[in-house]
């Protein structure tokens, strides 16, 4: 066995070393009335600024914090010094320093801190899927306690990109209601010109395993799908729809989502939100003047607009109630896809498949807002951070320069109209665009669960606009026994695949988007759908049914499904109504009412259980956000809820504890 060298021979330098040194030069700005009344705290931290090299004599100004999700260690030139996890946070250190040098030219005193997040790609079919969802809650922890930690900020400027960082970063920024917060979205990257996009490569084992694509082909195109070395996937997928959410909900300046990570547009952004924290802070306007509820349901109207990833269920009652304000219902939900139509055509719904970055040249956010505002679906008299009305932004944005230069760009270099990427409301009827989710009821998800429609092939869907699906489960109890399935060639056209056990309880709520991706692109997949108790990429298509209620291991019916069973699935993706029913056991078909009996006197699948590698942290996360409100809440620690169940008594002796892990 070999072993290093315990004390090797270095370098005579190593020995070259100090024991004292002088300190920094000059003295502290602090008066008389600042060491009689100041904390002691205050005054340690002007140590601390001296001592890390800031000039003493221009310690007295506001101070800023920008927060981020930065991740990886790049030189100086950009090369990789230590990898990131994804391409979202690689180069968002960048952002930060342009923040950072702007506020320190606006005479204000930066501060930065980090708190990393996971890549839900890298993570797809592996345990670290288990963390993902968990960690947005506790990424928010660290960051109020990091903006907390600073009692002398002025305000915070957080930046972010990807599918938990930046949902964490949005209910950090919201809780912090006294200060004055702008977000900075991270950007996206570009589409390869000779590969596929992020989400198409994450199936190139499935396509392999059915002899879609040599080995070579395999290679070279996972190696090939980021166009550019920073930014969220090029689809709208989580990453992407919370920037836009970001935007919509008026955190973020005016058409900054979805802009190319790395470039001058990009960069521009992070300068002018740093003079826009310090204008908040100038004026006495803080994040309560900005969310509120009226601004939550704007949110929700552009999502809808989008098409955006059903993640955002999750995410928005997420953002208002870290705000303080009412967390939207599913009613709220069903209400505004109803009177929302879909305006964006875009990776992964299509009906064109435009990456991301052409959505930003085609004008983002600001145009498809100007759409709903034509047709009165948003509340225009709320402010943003840029210290106008969304009104008045909106106004501004149709006599631009930069609309028209932005336009022009795309059809130069791209040769597309951009009112082919964000239509009207005329023309996306015209096209076929439907709204985006509907909320399925019945005897299998009795609570509700949730499946984006405009997702499913149009082909598979009837003239008159309804999805119909009768067929057989095959039901797994876990991810990677679903994906071996389609990959030994067992899955066939007409299942109904039904994954349970894999929701908060049983996995953390894992995506499923090995299931969903390998389906898109085999060439039976869109005549398979899927129900599960878990969430789903949001780059996922299909007829794939989510968020299943009650989930199996919390005694959901979902979870007493056995192979063979016939469900029925109808999605009318015009009026937004939806069912999901158990109908027939084999031969024997009956109504949903008579399968509401049956399933009641059923046991759960002999194999349901938590997975027993799910980690302590994960199942605390699941407990809390169960009396929280649930998915249906948005996963959220909300503390009285908790406080309330733990003054009621419910302690779990150790044998309780080893029963729940071994799932009896």
């Amino acid at each position: 066995m070999n072993r290093i060298e315990i004390f090797p021979a270095l370098s005579p330098d190593i020995y070259q070393l100090r024991t004292k040194a002088r300190g920094p030069a000059g003295s502290l700005p602090v008066t008389a009335e600042m060491l009689l009344n100041e904390p002691s705290g205050n005054l340690f931290g002007l140590t601390q600024n001296a001592g890390m090299g800031w000039n003493p004599a221009e310690l007295l100004g506001k101070q800023f914090l920008i927060l981020s999700t930065q991740g990886g260690l790049r030189a100086p030139d950009g090369a990789p010094v230590a990898l990131g996890y994804h391409t979202g946070h690689w180069e968002i250190g960048l952002l930060v320093e342009a923040a950072a040098r702007e506020l320190r030219r606006l005479k204000t005193v930066p501060f930065a801190a980090y708190c990393s997040d996971p890549c839900d790609g890298r993570t797809q079919g592996t345990e670290g899927m288990f963390d993902s969802l968990p960690y947005r809650n506790d990424a928010a922890v660290v960051f109020r306690r990091l903006i907390r930690s600073l009692p002398t900020r002025a305000g915070v400027i957080g930046v972010a990109t990807c599918d938990k960082g930046l949902p964490a970063m949005m209910m950090a920024l919201a809780g912090a209601r006294d200060l004055p917060t702008v977000l900075v979205p991270g950007g996206v990257t570009l589409p390869a010109t000779d590969g596929e996009d992020a989400g198409a490569v994450q199936t190139l084992g499935a396509r392999f395993s059915h002899g879609m694509i040599s080995l070579q082909e395999a290679a070279d195109l996972g190696c090939r799908a980021c166009g550019s070395p920073g930014g969220g996937c090029q689809f709208l997928g989580t990453a992407a729809t919370a920037q836009v959410v970001g935007e919509a909900l008026g955190l973020s300046l005016p058409h900054t989502a979805l802009a190319p990570s790395g470039q001058a547009v990009w960069l521009d952004m992070a300068v002018r939100s740093a003079q826009a924290v310090v204008d908040l802070s100038r004026n006495g306007r803080t994040t309560r003047d900005i969310l509120t509820d009226a601004s939550i349901r704007n949110a929700m109207v552009v999502h809808a607009a989008f098409g955006g990833s059903s993640n955002l269920l999750l995410h928005i009652p997420a953002i208002a109630h870290a705000a303080g304000l009412r967390r939207p219902s599913v009613d709220d939900w069903v209400d505004v896809n109803r009177r929302t139509p879909r305006l964006v055509s875009v990776l992964p719904n299509g009906p064109v498949h435009h990456p991301t970055v052409r959505v930003f040249l085609a004008g983002g956010v600001p145009e498809v807002m100007s759409h709903l505002r034509e047709l009165g679906l948003l509340d225009t008299s709320v402010l943003t951070v840029s210290g106008a009305t969304l009104g008045e932004v909106l106004d501004a944005w149709k006599i631009s320069e930069r609309r028209i230069r932005f336009r022009d760009i795309l059809k130069a270099q791209d040769g597309v109209e951009a009112d082919d990427v964000i239509l009207t409301p005329i023309r996306a009827r015209e096209w076929g665009l439907t709204s985006t989710v509907a909320f399925p009821r019945g005897n299998l998800a009795p609570d509700g669960a949730v499946i984006k429609s405009t997702a499913i092939d149009s082909s598979v869907v009837d003239a008159d606009g309804v999805y119909r699906k009768e067929g057989p489960a095959r039901v797994f109890t876990s991810e990677k026994a679903a994906m071996a399935a389609i990959k030994r060639h067992e899955i066939h056209s007409g299942d109904i695949m039904v994954l349970i056990g894999i929701g908060p309880m049983g996995t953390g709520m894992e995506e499923t988007y090995q299931v969903t991706s390998a389906l898109k692109h085999l060439p039976y997949g869109k005549h398979v759908a899927v129900v599960t108790d878990a969430r789903f990429s949001g780059v996922s298509t299909g007829a794939c049914i989510g968020h299943v209620s009650p989930e199996a291991l919390a005694g959901g019916p979902v979870g007493r499904v056995r192979d063979g069973d016939i469900i029925r699935i109808v999605v009318d993706r015009n009026r937004l109504e939806a069912t999901v029913d158990l109908v027939g056991e084999g031969a024997n078909k009956f109504s949903a009412m008579e399968g509401i009996k049956l399933l009641a006197d059923r046991r759960p699948h002999p194999a349901l259980a938590p997975d027993p590698k799910l980690p302590d942290d994960t199942r605390l996360w699941a407990a809390l956000q169960s009396v929280s409100g649930g998915a249906w809440g948005g996963c959220v620690y909300d503390t009285e809820s908790i406080l309330a169940a733990l003054a009621a008594g419910l302690p779990a002796k150790p044998a309780d504890r080893r029963q729940i892990r071994s799932g009896t």
